[in-house]
């Protein structure tokens, strides 16, 4: 596999949340979150970016999978506590998505032990190999800066969104 760099033209696809946007300050939103997680009991649940696993976790709630890269809208932070999860570093390149990134994501899926993908770069699109990824009924959920957090849910349909926008992607 190669690099799949995302090209100027296909940035305002990803603006709108490719889910359910919950609104609000964190204490709601996490809140809203757990409710909708008792309701589907996922088979598997991805957050990525680093104040909404800081949001989720400090909430108790336990995702099979965390993606932070140390940054919140291009700033530094402090590293989210993780606790006692498998710790698995990699490097992704801004806009892009690294084979040793998917690589990472695919092995924390497949063995569905509590893990943290921990990204020198950024996480962003890796969203985007999530979907394609996690069982159907998975849900990933990711912040929407200053308005709250997206709840995608994997159907056929959205796996299948997904892996066409990344076939649209330039090869490097």
């Amino acid at each position: 596999m190669k690099t799949l760099n995302l090209p100027d033209s296909m940035r305002a696809e990803l603006k709108k949340p490719l889910g359910k946007l919950l609104t609000g300050p964190p204490s709601e939103t996490v809140n809203l979150l757990r409710r909708v997680l008792t309701q589907k009991k996922p088979p598997y649940f991805a957050v990525v970016g680093d104040f909404t696993s800081k949001n989720v976790l400090d909430a108790g709630l336990e995702p099979d999978l965390v993606v932070v890269d140390n940054r919140v809208m291009r700033s530094e932070v402090p590293p989210v506590d993780l606790g006692e999860r498998r710790r698995i570093a990699v490097f992704n390149q801004a806009g892009t998505v690294e084979p040793g990134a998917w690589n990472a994501l695919e092995e924390a899926v497949i063995l569905k032990s509590r893990a943290s993908v921990i990204v020198e770069g950024e996480e962003d699109l890796l969203v985007l190999p999530l979907i394609s990824l996690t069982p159907i009924g998975s849900l990933i959920v990711y912040g929407q800066p200053r308005e709250g957090m997206v709840v995608v849910e994997v159907t056929e349909k959205m796996k299948g969104w997904a892996e066409d926008f990344l076939s649209r992607m330039e090869e490097h």
